[in-house]
């Protein structure tokens, strides 16, 4: 690549198309940096749909105006569910303009005006700005945090719609299914995630939502497969097999002059694991404000990027999400169940207000007391426990320590 590009993006996943697409629109020079930028997004990707920004028709392969949601009992939730077409989405994002770098990289250097991005096999690319949406790795943010993670997990398999029968009611999608699969005798619990997958297909998954250290896939892997013999569906009915792993509650990177985006850069839900909707509503604002900042050199447009995309506001969201986090890491297995019961039950405001991102920390804050003033005691005195966060570092406070 020639020259100096103004944004350079590692990643290619979802959130660093996303980026680069804006910064493109926004008429900075940009590239992307991927050891396979053309290869296609196997997992699935879904969002509330009123979350999203606007997208082509095509870009969404299936959508559910209800999901379904058992804690203890079965509640309806009229909220549609939105599953991506990656292809589609994938075409979506694609700028011709946007200068692909195949490769790895494993470094930047700063200067007074602009960053170099060193690749595994020695080549260096200059920019004004690096992005980095590399997900979980966190390429150029300091690579993984030095403790274990709070992990979710799944393994999913993919099913005919034939083959799925009641699992996946018509019009519906099983957001989660508290209920134990067969043959589990305690442990930590796991639900059913289930959802329509478009042309036919629907996508039946064992999830564990958080755990430190993740459950292992081949224990979801058993749940299963007994949950699907109980409803008939044989193992080789299965087309293939998704495999989810990733973190929950990474710390915000440290300030720098790397810009983290999407999961990278703190995007994750921690009660619902997406971030793909966070990243594309985001993407046009971080375009902006790196063109905006650019005027007063490459330092000036991180802060700029940084404010726009972690307000005080949206910090204190994540502050209030990151202790519910930690309160239902707290529970007992067996109460987990409970405890989603009690949500589900909650008003749609809180229930809707609670699962946003970032939150607002007022709502967030009122969700999390009507649930509260709804609990038993024995309940409360856990969640009470559960909610006080160890001490934080710097950068867990905000960005830098702001």
């Amino acid at each position: 690549m020639a020259g100096v590009v103004d944004v350079l993006v590692v990643g290619s996943g979802p959130a660093g198309r996303a980026a680069a697409a804006a910064c493109s629109d926004a008429g900075l020079r940009t590239g992307v940096i991927d050891p396979a930028p053309r290869r296609g997004w196997p997992q699935t990707y879904a969002a509330w749909r009123d979350e999203l920004p606007a997208l082509p028709g095509d870009a969404l392969a299936a959508t559910a105006p209800q999901v379904l949601v058992r804690g203890t009992g079965w509640h309806g939730w009229h909220r549609t569910y939105a599953v991506l077409d990656n292809t589609r989405l994938w075409q979506h994002l694609w700028r011709a303009d946007v200068t692909e770098i195949t490769g790895r990289a494993v470094g930047v250097e700063h200067g007074p005006t602009g960053s170099t991005v060193v690749l595994r096999d020695g080549r260096r690319l200059a920019a004004a700005v690096v992005v980095d949406a590399s997900g979980s790795s966190r390429a150029l943010l300091g690579g993984r945090p030095a403790r274990t993670a709070a992990e979710q997990t799944a393994v999913g398999a993919v099913l005919d719609a034939r083959d799925a029968g009641e699992l996946c009611p018509a019009g519906s999608a099983v957001f989660m299914d508290w209920q134990q699969a067969p043959h589990t005798r305690g442990g930590w619990p796991s639900f059913r995630y289930t959802v329509p997958l478009g042309g036919g297909r629907v996508l039946v998954e064992e999830t564990s939502l958080v755990r430190r250290p993740g459950l292992p896939l081949a224990q979801l892997r058993r749940r299963l497969t007994d949950r699907l013999a109980e409803h008939g569906a044989l193992p080789d009915a299965r087309l293939r097999e998704e495999r989810v792993r990733f973190p929950v509650d990474d710390p915000l990177p440290a300030a720098g002059r790397v810009i983290a985006f999407g999961a990278a850069g703190g995007f994750v839900h921690p009660a619902t694991g997406f971030s793909v909707a966070a990243s594309l509503r985001s993407a046009p604002w971080l375009a902006a404000a790196i063109s905006a900042g650019l005027a007063g050199g490459p330092s000036a447009a991180v802060r700029a990027a940084r404010q726009v995309l972690w307000p005080p506001r949206a910090l204190s969201g994540r502050l209030l999400h990151r202790r519910a986090l930690h309160a239902l890491l707290g529970l007992p297995g067996a109460e987990v169940p409970e405890f989603f019961e009690l949500f589900f039950g909650l008003p749609r405001r809180h229930r809707e207000g609670f699962l946003s991102w970032p939150g607002d920390p007022r709502v967030t804050a009122a969700a999390m007391s009507a649930l509260f003033a709804r609990a038993p005691w024995r309940l409360r005195r856990r969640l009470a426990a559960g909610t006080a966060l160890p001490r934080a570092r710097p950068a867990d406070r905000g960005l830098g320590g702001h």
